[in-house]
């Protein structure tokens, strides 16, 4: 990590490295759980970054080896207190709606714990890499409670009915292994290579048109949301975006000039 472009903004500390920016949950006494002060931070640093045409990708990891343990217990009487309709500040109010609209690539780092929450969050990112000895899990119904930040929804859709109910109802582990077998998980490293591959990643993603990884991404998510009819719709309308833009036209010329493209995102 570059210490030079390293900075703090309350519980998520914040490393600049050309165009990728990694944001770090810094609460390592308490394994990194999530509070408000950390969906807070996160979220102010993602609607920060929205709009930084010099960022082309972001990573979420956690401080001193640990990805995320969960969320804080001690946040479930902060929301018991809030009304039952409000926007849940406590459990990450608009953070999740923030990183499900980024639009921008975002990949979770993740090492030794992702429990809970932190299962969540590294669903909730694009792509996820992890340390093999990682360990994977939504045990809430362990503590009398469900999953509240998509972990009902986003682990159907990860791996399907029958696996995700598995991990659901009896709130078992799993390894990065099986994580990566069940799709989860992009890909498994040495424990402590999650964040140099994720790094290595980013910076391959960002080597490509911003613009058509931007759409990319666009129309891999309408996927969740619309029938096949309607998102091979959306597809298309995406590719004719691509295809008469600046970058496109670069790239068609660099392909067949045999050089590097020089994309600018226009």
């Amino acid at each position: 990590m570059n210490e030079a472009t390293m900075s703090e903004a309350s519980e998520v500390l914040v490393s600049r490295e050309g165009a990728i920016v990694t944001l770090i949950i810094n609460r390592p006494r308490a394994k990194n759980s999530l509070n408000r002060a950390v969906f807070d931070g996160l979220r102010a640093q993602l609607v920060q970054l929205r709009d930084d045409d010099a960022v082309r990708a972001v990573i979420i990891t956690g401080a001193e080896g640990v990805f995320c343990a969960g969320a804080d217990i001690t946040a479930f009487d902060s929301l018991r207190a809030e009304p039952l309709l409000g926007d849940r500040a406590a459990a990450g109010g608009h953070f999740w709606a923030e990183l499900e609209r980024f639009p921008k690539p975002v990949i979770a780092a993740v090492e030794k714990l992702a429990l809970g929450g932190g299962t969540e969050l590294a669903l909730a990112c694009d792509i996820a890499i992890a340390g093999e000895s990682t360990k994977f899990g939504v045990p809430e119904v362990k503590l009398g409670a469900i999953p509240g930040a998509g972990g009902t929804q986003r682990l159907i859709h990860a791996i399907g009915k029958s696996k995700a109910m598995a991990l659901l109802l009896t709130g078992d582990f799993i390894d990065a292994r099986k994580a990566c077998d069940a799709g989860m998980v992009a890909e498994v490293t040495a424990d402590g290579q999650a964040l140099p591959t994720a790094l290595a990643m980013a910076n391959r993603i960002a080597s490509n048109s911003p613009l058509a990884v931007a759409l990319a991404k666009d129309a891999a998510l309408a996927s969740f949301e619309t029938p096949l009819a309607q998102g091979l719709e959306h597809e298309k309308r995406n590719f004719l975006v691509a295809l008469h833009s600046a970058d496109n036209l670069e790239g068609q010329a660099a392909f067949l000039g045999k050089r590097l493209p020089h994309f600018t995102g226009q």
